[in-house]
């Protein structure tokens, strides 16, 4: 059996779309057929978001992205004001861009390991599979640890995912892991310093919910740091009332899919059934799922627009796996510079600042 060491060997690394001019190939693929003209669709709806100065881009994101290679794409998005807002599982935000934000790296399995056939192995050596990537136990405990250290800092009382997030967002700046400091750059730390909001609407079910558990138990019978749901709701549901014009770039579905497209619904509630809150103007998905299971996320933008939560004349479903069509949709937004007119949308200033 090798070593930890030895396992452990060829990190993931992160595509940049700054590199690769993909126009003409997306270009190309309008005259083809399936989920290539899909995809040219879709990437020309992402476009025409970020060129509608009226449009606040809510990007949403499903599955295990960071861990396989995706995070600088999320990064340039921020930084070139591609997306207002980011509505994102607990694993992507916290387990997988804060941990590697921390110093720490997501590893390539070799073809020996991706299908399982020395798990118990890898247990032993506290090396954790997430298909063909490699995370080290350890090192995810001490992400863990250190949401706890923030929980630790601030009052005590309930905040928003988003508040949180900020201050995951301050503690990598007080503690050097900035990349002006020798350190990395990250969703979190390109989030802070944009004030893009984060929300995490389950946060609890990634390693920041294993820290604020050691939180509580640790304060028990005193005042503690606790996560309001209803507070991420709300919260994202103000940006809509502020910004009637929006679109949604989702990458996968689940929680992070319903809660973005939920905030018309929340805001027709608080305004009244007489009020004209308009659907979502613009929606893009990427998924592999479908509806035949009737899970959520291949529940399609159609479906979504009899609810009233999505417009039918700019929406486009890509049935295609992330890792490949999200650096082609994005990249050509980017290398069509549609976003060079834009100025981001600083929604954060929205919201209630985070105070310790």
């Amino acid at each position: 059996m090798p070593t930890k060491k030895e396992i452990l060997t060829t990190p993931i690394q992160h595509i940049d779309i700054k590199q690769h001019n993909v126009v003409p190939l997306v270009d190309a693929m309008a005259h083809m057929a399936y989920s290539s003209r899909d995809l040219n669709r879709a990437a020309k709806i992402y476009e025409m978001m970020l060129q509608d100065k009226d449009c606040g881009v809510i990007l949403c994101l499903a599955g295990s992205l960071i861990s396989a290679g995706l995070k600088q794409i999320f990064i340039d998005l921020i930084r070139n004001n591609m997306v207002d807002a980011i509505v994102s599982t607990g694993a992507n935000i916290v387990d997988q861009d804060f941990f590697e934000a921390l110093g720490f790296k997501h590893y390539i399995a070799s073809e020996d390991y991706k299908y399982g056939a020395h798990d118990a192995d890898l247990r032993d050596l506290a090396i954790d599979r997430i298909y063909d990537t490699f995370i080290d136990e350890d090192e995810l405990r001490i992400c863990d640890e250190t949401t706890k250290i923030i929980a630790d800092s601030l009052e005590p009382r309930a905040y928003s995912s988003r508040e949180f997030i900020v201050a995951m967002g301050e503690y990598l700046v007080k503690n050097g892991k900035t990349p002006a400091a020798g350190g990395v750059d990250s969703i979190v730390l390109a989030a802070y310093e944009k004030n893009v909001p984060i929300f995490c609407p389950a946060f609890s079910d990634c390693s920041a919910g294993f820290g604020l558990v050691a939180h509580q138990h640790h304060r028990a019978g005193k005042p503690v740091v606790a996560i309001d749901s209803a507070k991420d709701f709300y919260e994202i549901t103000k940006i809509k009332l502020e910004n009637p014009v929006t679109g949604l770039l989702m990458v996968g579905g689940g929680v992070p899919k319903n809660f973005a497209q939920d905030i018309v619904v929340a805001a027709e509630v608080l305004l009244g059934d007489d009020a004209d809150v308009a659907m979502h103007k613009y929606a893009i998905q990427i998924t592999v799922a479908d509806s035949r299971d009737g899970a959520l996320s291949g529940s399609t933008l159609k479906e979504a627009s009899s609810w009233g939560k999505v417009d039918l004349a700019w929406e486009q479903m890509v049935y295609a796996e992330a890792t490949m069509a999200l650096p082609l949709i994005t990249g050509y937004a980017f290398h069509k510079n549609a976003q060079a007119a834009r100025t981001g949308k600083n929604f954060a200033s929205l919201l209630e600042p985070v105070t310790a």
